[in-house]
């Protein structure tokens, strides 16, 4: 039994294909759509995935360049201030080991070089340290530089882009309605004031979110629907993996077909966006990973900001199997 007798998946992406912007009720479709519906809802995402990337897998390597010590109260996150979990603490690390990161993922053979750092958002001590990371690896690599400080203003944006920082990460991580269940310390439009500044500085941008927090099923559309309003260029989609010591440490765990049904959702909202199966997807999609690349074209590899992942070998082999290959470097 199929949840809408009049759904076309096929039909859906020609339409989207065809230039065709859907629906919020499309969106909420695609996301009620049943078991027996998956498999085609899934050739149908991948047949907008194909169309603007192909088979290529972006591959992105993310390092936690300041762990926990943030001061904001993100109920998801271990490194808030309101969580006990037994996490690393430390400051911003030295300009060294950042630039040793990078020299990592460049082994790796990824394409992107992600830079994060919990806080409110990044001191002038902070943001010197890691402009002078930039402009070593940039004198170095081609990596594309991705950094993820917090609150950011338009002065400080230009910094980070004359530094050699080419995009931004900032997560919108769930819907304007539900946002304020998940944080007190600051509002959605202080979020979306940071990308605006970020794209008035010339960076691109990549902000997702998170799914699985005990949101709506609108919730996640009218994050995506927001993502596309605010033209960004990347969306990390996290898979929610309660973390023991945070407010929503009971919350349960989202099921593998939901989490392949957000990405069909995300991949068909934004058809031209690069769409990454971030965080939470080992834990949450197990077996079913391979199936993540039929509407993601990027994936994290070698972990996470505080959890591990399944490893480097592990996601080129996956990868591969599927009949997909590792992106290169564009000159």
């Amino acid at each position: 039994m199929i949840s809408d007798p009049f759904m076309n998946w096929n039909e859906l992406s020609a339409k989207i294909l065809g230039g065709r912007s859907i629906s919020r009720d499309e969106g909420v479709q695609i996301l009620r759509s049943s078991d027996d519906e998956l498999l085609a809802l899934l050739q149908a995402a991948f047949d907008v995935r194909r169309a603007y990337f192909g088979r290529r897998v972006n591959l992105h390597v993310i390092q936690n360049v300041k762990s926990g010590l943030c001061s904001e109260d993100c109920a998801f996150c271990s490194q808030s201030a309101v969580s006990s979990s037994p996490i690393e603490r430390y400051s911003m690390q030295s300009p060294e080991e950042i630039v040793d990161g990078a020299k990592r993922a460049d082994e790796l053979g990824a394409v992107k070089y992600c830079m994060v750092a919990s806080s409110r958002g990044p001191s002038q001590p902070e943001l010197t340290v890691l402009c002078d990371a930039l402009r070593r690896i940039k004198g170095r690599s081609k990596l594309h530089l991705c950094v993820s400080l917090g609150l950011l203003d338009e002065e400080e944006a230009r910094g980070l882009k004359a530094a050699g920082a080419d995009r931004i990460n900032h997560n919108l991580e769930t819907s304007r309605r539900f946002f304020p269940s998940i944080c007190q310390a600051h509002g959605y439009d202080d979020r979306i004031r940071t990308i605006r500044n970020a794209q008035a500085a010339g960076l691109e941008i990549c902000s997702g979110g998170l799914v699985g927090m005990g949101e709506t099923l609108e919730d996640r559309v009218d994050l995506a629907l927001e993502l596309r309003e605010l033209k960004v260029n990347s969306i990390p989609v996290n898979f929610f993996n309660p973390r023991a010591g945070t407010p929503l440490e009971k919350v349960a765990k989202i099921k593998p077909g939901d989490c392949l049904r957000a990405l069909a959702m995300f991949r068909m909202i934004n058809p031209t966006c690069d769409i990454r199966a971030a965080g939470g997807r080992e834990a949450c999609i197990g077996l079913l990973q391979p199936l993540v690349l039929y509407s993601a074209n990027s994936i994290f590899t070698e972990g996470y900001l505080t959890t591990p992942g399944q490893g480097y070998s592990r996601d080129r082999a996956m990868i591969e199997d599927a009949g997909f290959e590792v992106a290169a470097i564009e000159a």
